[in-house]
Order: C-alpha cells, then sequence, then structure tokens
C-alpha cells in the first residue's frame, strides 16, 4: 500500500474525534466549524473558483483554523497566483463541479467522523500489516499540524503499521502532493510496487 498525505490514524479506544480535536485545538478547527449547518451557506456565498484556487494552493502549515466571523467567503481580495502544476482550466473544471453539487457530500465526511468510529469499534488496535510506504509534503498541514512529525517519525507509526518499509518527505510540496508532483509520486508508487 502506498500511503499519501495523510498517516494512517490509530482508532482512539474511547475518546470520538470530534471530542479529540476539540479538546486539542478548540472549536475554530476545521474540521470542528464543519460540524456547523453554517458551513454550507459560507461556501455558497463564497465565489467556488476562487475558494478552490485557494484550497489548493494553501501553503500555510500547521492546523487549520476558520474563526467564527470569518467567512470562508472572505478569501484574498488578489488573486493566488498559480503554482505550475495548476491551470485556470484546472479551477473552473473543479469549480463548475461544486457550483452543480455544492459542498455537503464533502462536508459529509467530516460530520461522519463519530459516526466512523462508532461502527469501527470492532477493530480498535488493529495494525495495517501490508508493506507500507508513505508519502507526505513538508508543507502539508498534515504533517505540519503538532504531534504528526512524532507520530509518524517517532515510533509511533511503526507500532501502527509494522510493515512501514519507507517514508519519503518531499520538499516544497503540500496536501495536493498527487497534483504537485504526478511525476515523482508515480516513480514512488511504481518502484515500490515492483519489488513485489
Amino acid at each position: 500500500m502506498v500511503i499519501l498525505s495523510v498517516a494512517f490514524p490509530p482508532r482512539h479506544p474511547t475518546k470520538k474525534p470530534l471530542e479529540r480535536f476539540r479538546a486539542y485545538f478548540g472549536d475554530d478547527y476545521y474540521i470542528c466549524r464543519f460540524q456547523e449547518p453554517e458551513i454550507e451557506a459560507e461556501y455558497a456565498s463564497a465565489d467556488t473558483s476562487a475558494l478552490m484556487r485557494a484550497m489548493l494552493t494553501h501553503r500555510k502549515t500547521g492546523p487549520l483554523f476558520v474563526p467564527k466571523g470569518v467567512s470562508f467567503g472572505a478569501l484574498p481580495e488578489t488573486p493566488v497566483p498559480l503554482p505550475s502544476w495548476l491551470t485556470e482550466d484546472d479551477i473552473m473544471y473543479y469549480a463548475s463541479k461544486f457550483e452543480k453539487t455544492g459542498f455537503k457530500g464533502g462536508l459529509n465526511y467530516y460530520r461522519a467522523l463519530d459516526l466512523s468510529w462508532e461502527l469501527t469499534a470492532p477493530w480498535n488496535g488493529v495494525q495495517v500489516k501490508v508493506p507500507v510506504k508513505f508519502i507526505v509534503g513538508d508543507q502539508d498541514l498534515t504533517y505540519t499540524t503538532p504531534g504528526a512529525k512524532e507520530y509518524i517519525h517517532g515510533g509511533g507509526f511503526k507500532r501502527d503499521v509494522p510493515l512501514l518499509e519507507d517514508v519519503v518527505v518531499m520538499e516544497g510540496v503540500a496536501h495536493f502532493i498527487n497534483e504537485e508532483k504526478p511525476n515523482e509520486i508515480n516513480e514512488h508508487i511504481y518502484d515500490f510496487i515492483s519489488k513485489f
């Protein structure tokens, strides 16, 4: 298995994910804010192409906070310059899909975290027992959130994924690693799978 960006998160045996996120990061943490119904209206009121541009080019490291009163519609007035791996056509394509469907489906993933936690109770303490390669960008908010690097490099990840063979941290890359560095990612996947 090759995992991109998000390390395997072990299931906490007694605390639901939202309880843990709120305790650690507070109510303004993006996953906590996604629980609130007004988030859909905030997304709907935003310029979808500007929102997609901001999401896909996000480079701020650390946890993502969306304080109340700072709407998703409050995007930078000056358009963010596009990196070489992202075109205006890409932005317009993604925006057209979200303009058609809205953001409810994506938000529901985060809204179902506690339900998923409940449904996965039989797998508490499970380990991933297949060979794994993990690839992440050094500017990815999932990698730069407090505790992530310690888990990935300090033995916790290897404990939960005992057949972890390789961790690759790509420099200058953020969350959308497969789009930012597609050739390198394909080579990593191909080389890893070719060993078997």
